[in-house]
């Protein structure tokens, strides 16, 4: 990284002072926050640790412990220290994301509930948030009810939804590569809902379905249903799985030559899928949610930095996602001076990020709706990168989230306050 896009240590401190705005009766530093012995703030997450999704959940959980990290520098929550804790929801259990998310508020007294990366747990959990009365930030699930028909007055969203995904891409994969398309999907509520997005953007503009396999979360064997997409000759295959499923899905299509006869693409891609693919593995269109080389966009190279000495790599989306959470948690409470949820809640409903933790491009702000947050979108295609290189997508367009999303009228969502 080039030394002058650093910012010094004092310099951020600064900014993020400034950005948190704690108020004139803050206490000086995080040394004398230490010294007072307060009783820390808890902010819980929920996440994968192991399993189909685990790689994305343990990033998702690194962002927001470096956003732990920079909102302790700054002075903490209401003059209080921060902890993070964290609970493995395995990648597919709901009881046991339900269990720990319920173990966070009442054993632990977490004051914010994050997570989830699986869509049917982020749901489940959101019902437990709603019970307990637990502000409860969506980090990496993008099924559109979330934010939809059972949005909730105590939910918000970080990440997009399916929809904003699939009408970011579909236009332009029938006009460069054609209308036929194969769909191969993952066997749960974010898939279906996926594929259905996708099908629904392709018939706006002359697209077909002529296959789909559903496979269940987990699978290691893609060869029979890429047998069945080469066989239906389309013009796109649509591999819609995340995590380890993307991974052998995309290294047997390969193996079984299958971009020789079609395009292969999808709505979402992840840094951590394309980093565990071998070169040549590292084809086809999709929409980043979040890309760290991004030049023109201000503060995101001390937050490059921050995260590579983290973890020794570049950020992936789900690093941003989790930062932002955890971010919005501490800037929230700091401006309203409470951790009351309710308040927070409405504070939060059409809140915009300040530029030191949007880290994109634009205004991104949590639409006071639905509470969705409307972050831009990129689109373009994998690249194979040469040896050592940690740019792995070429970004083509960049799509504004209010260019995507539905109106707000159209999801859907008639959130109930408590009075």
């Amino acid at each position: 990284m080039n030394p002058r896009h650093c910012i010094s240590p004092i310099r951020r401190r600064a900014v993020l002072k400034s950005a948190l705005a704690l108020g004139a009766t803050r206490l000086a530093g995080p040394f004398v926050i230490a010294a007072r012995g307060e009783q820390p703030i808890r902010i819980g997450f929920v996440t994968p640790l192991i399993g189909t999704y685990g790689m994305l959940g343990k990033n998702e959980a690194v962002g927001a412990q470096y956003a732990v990290d920079q909102l302790n520098a700054a002075g903490g929550i209401l003059n209080r220290p921060v902890e993070l804790l964290v609970e493995d929801s395995t990648s597919g259990e709901i009881s046991v994301a339900v269990q720990k998310t319920a173990k966070l508020i009442r054993h632990d007294q977490a004051s914010f509930i994050l997570g989830n990366v699986n869509s049917a747990l982020a749901m489940a959990m959101g019902q437990m948030t709603h019970e307990l009365g637990t502000l409860h930030i969506v980090t990496g699930a993008h099924l559109d009810a979330l934010t939809g028909t059972e949005c909730r007055w105590n939910l918000f969203r970080v990440c997009s939804t399916t929809q904003m995904q699939a009408d970011s891409i579909a236009a332009a994969l029938i006009r460069d590569y054609g209308r036929r398309w194969f769909y191969i999907t993952p066997d749960y509520a974010y898939g279906r809902a996926l594929q259905g997005a996708l099908e629904k953007a392709a018939a706006k503009h002359g697209g077909t379905k002529v296959g789909a396999e559903l496979m269940p979360l987990g699978t290691t064997d893609f060869a029979a249903a890429l047998s069945k997409a080469r066989d239906a000759k389309p013009d796109v295959l649509m591999l819609l799985m995340a995590g380890d499923d993307s991974v052998n899905a995309l290294t047997q299509s390969v193996q079984l030559g299958l971009p020789k006869h079609l395009h292969i693409a999808g709505a979402l891609q992840e840094l951590e899928v394309l980093d565990g693919l071998p070169p040549s593995a590292r084809i086809g269109s999709w929409v980043f949610e979040w890309y760290w080389n991004r030049p023109d966009v201000p503060h995101l190279a001390e937050f490059v930095d921050g995260i590579r000495q983290k973890t020794g790599k570049v950020p992936t989306a789900r690093n941003w996602f989790g930062f932002a959470a955890a971010m919005s948690c501490g800037l929230i409470a700091n401006q309203e001076n409470t951790l009351e949820p309710i308040k927070l809640a409405r504070a939060l409903a059409g809140f915009t990020l300040p530029p030191e933790v949007a880290l994109a491009p634009g205004g991104l702000v949590y639409r006071a709706a639905d509470h969705q947050l409307l972050a831009p979108l990129f689109v373009g295609t994998a690249q194979d990168g040469t040896p050592g290189s940690e740019d792995l997508f070429k970004v083509a367009t960049v799509i504004d989230g209010t260019d995507t999303a539905l109106p707000a009228a159209a999801t859907g969502c008639k959130p109930t306050w408590p009075r």
